[in-house]
């Protein structure tokens, strides 16, 4: 890295919430969105567009198996399609329902998601603020879920 910038200010380190602009040494072509990583974080990112997702829906229109949403995850944002309802999960008893995936408002499903791009994340388990992640419809600009990659 070659220099981290605040405003006028060079600075030696970054720390959330801080917005600075990075100039590396290699001509890498990044941008918002993707992720910097430390050599000594003792774990690199999942990178991949297929995704494992527990989601909380919360828009009173059903979800649409093979529907198209926005994704945002940190200050990445893509688009995605749900490929596949895994299982519904019984709220009073914590079970697994594989048979009824039809999804209304507040239901919690395992979900598999395809993005239009790789995502780079963590597991919720390692990392919440990568590991976590909205949907967004693309026509009403509502947010339909919130979810915790598995």
């Amino acid at each position: 890295m070659k220099t981290i910038d605040l405003f006028t200010e060079t600075l030696q380190k970054a720390f959330a919430p801080q917005s600075v602009s990075v100039q590396l040494e290699d001509d890498i072509d990044i941008s918002r969105g993707d992720m910097l990583v430390k050599e000594t974080n003792g774990h690199e990112p999942v990178v991949s567009q297929d995704i494992d997702v527990m989601l909380c829906w919360f828009n009173e229109r059903k979800m649409i198996p093979g529907g198209k949403y926005t994704l945002r995850q940190t200050s990445a944002e893509m688009r995605c399609m749900i490929k596949s309802v895994d299982y519904k999960m019984n709220i009073n008893t914590l079970e697994h329902d594989p048979d009824d995936l039809e999804v209304n408002m507040n239901d919690i499903v395992r979900v598999k998601l395809r993005t239009t791009k790789p995502l780079f994340y963590d597991s919720y388990n390692v990392n919440r603020n990568t590991g976590s992640l909205v949907l967004i419809d693309e026509t009403t600009n509502e947010t339909v879920a919130a979810g915790m990659i598995v």
